[in-house]
């Protein structure tokens, strides 16, 4: 669930919403969600200063019933 909301919520951010992907993780302090853009788009869902990841960072751990969730922006590039 958590994993579908931020992508719906990064997909309305970038300019290349076919190349967003999000991919969940459970490590042993909690999930991980990993989101994959276009390189071009890194910028917009990092934002100014980190910003925008900062704000999708508090709405998924807002939206968790289970706790804290880590949320690792990378571009399609870096695998």
């Amino acid at each position: 669930m958590l994993a579908d909301a931020l992508e719906h919520l990064v997909r309305g951010i970038v300019d290349h919403p076919d190349d967003v992907q999000v991919r969940s993780a459970t490590l042993r302090r909690g999930e991980l969600l990993e989101v994959r853009v276009h390189p071009d788009d890194l910028g917009r869902v990092i934002g100014r200063g980190g910003r925008t990841a900062r704000a999708l960072r508090t709405v998924v751990n807002a939206l968790s019933s289970e706790g804290t969730v880590r949320v690792d922006v990378v571009d399609v590039d870096r695998r």
